[in-house]
């Protein structure tokens, strides 16, 4: 059965596998760390601390990409409704051997795309009309060949758990600035609780910012191996370099209260709706620029000997 299968006729990326798990086992370290903090501190309130983490981790994990599509109003299309995209994801599927997920369309003029779901059987990819309105069927095929390695390096599943630690930072703050844990500490003295209110959010900061700068490093690496997977399956890296300048060019067109709207969720697209190449920004950014994708792409094309 295809549906069976855990490997793909995309190329294996090694350095993506190896920051991968360098990424976790850093993002892991953290956490450790984090909790370790909180138990130190928090001393009377461990059980509510795991039952926090816990509940989040799940709902992370089990929801988190259900949410982004609903909320990038993806809508699942069926082949009758969308013969041309459905053809095309047919026939990555088939170059690449691995299972079709659902697809769908999201009603927005934004040119992107972008793939969800925890595993090859539960993905979910998505286009936008205005990308499929904008671009030629070979330019198409190599935006969802981009999509689909995603789905088969199961890419969606390792951001999802690497950026929960980022979630529950978030959380762990508000809890003690909102007194939970003050009242926690309380029981043992008011110094305990001070410290609990001052330490806590200053700890959450920091473990927050290092896992949003390592989430970021790896969502860039892993943008430039889908672009790499994807020229190699299709054997046509001009057409995705073509999808990526296009697709980028075309942005400047779109209202700026649309591009607000997708920004929220740049992680998941083909390309950011909002893009700098200031170093700081870039530092930030979950996208390499456009020159390192298309600089990428043209040394995939030499060595393929293709124009």
């Amino acid at each position: 059965m295809p549906g069976t299968r855990s490997r793909s006729r995309y190329v294996p990326d090694r350095g993506l596998t190896t920051r991968m798990v360098t990424t976790m086992f850093l993002i892991g370290l953290l956490y450790v760390v984090f909790i370790g903090v909180l138990l130190a501190v928090l001393r009377g309130s461990w059980p509510v601390i795991l039952l926090i983490a816990g509940g989040l981790f799940i709902a992370q994990f089990w929801f988190s990409d259900r949410i982004a599509a609903f909320s990038m109003g993806a809508r699942e299309v069926t082949p009758e409704q969308a013969p041309e995209l459905h053809g095309a994801i047919d026939r990555i599927c088939a170059l690449a051997d691995m299972p079709k997920p659902r697809v769908a369309i999201a009603d927005s003029d934004v040119p992107n795309a972008f793939a969800t779901g925890r595993s090859q059987n539960t993905a979910l990819v998505c286009a936008t009309t205005g990308l499929l309105r904008r671009l030629e069927p070979e330019e198409l095929e190599g935006v969802l060949a981009h999509e689909l390695s995603h789905v088969a390096h199961r890419d969606v599943a390792v951001m999802t758990i690497a950026s929960f630690l980022g979630v529950l930072a978030g959380v762990m703050t508000r809890v003690a600035l909102w007194g939970g844990f003050g009242r926690a500490g309380h029981g043992r003295d008011g110094n305990g609780a001070a410290l609990a209110i001052l330490l806590i959010p200053l700890v959450s900061a920091v473990v927050y910012a290092i896992s949003f700068l390592l989430t970021r490093l790896l969502s860039r690496y892993r943008e430039l191996s889908a672009d790499r997977a994807a020229a190699l399956l299709t054997g046509r890296p001009s057409a995705l370099a073509a999808a990526l300048t296009k697709v980028t060019g075309q942005m400047a067109s779109i209202p700026t209260r649309d591009l607000r709207k997708a920004e929220p969720f740049n992680a998941f697209w083909f390309a950011p709706a909002f893009s700098s190449g200031q170093s700081l920004s870039r530092l930030f950014s979950s996208h390499p620029t456009l020159e390192q994708r298309l600089e990428q792409l043209g040394r995939i094309a030499m060595q393929l000997g293709r124009p």
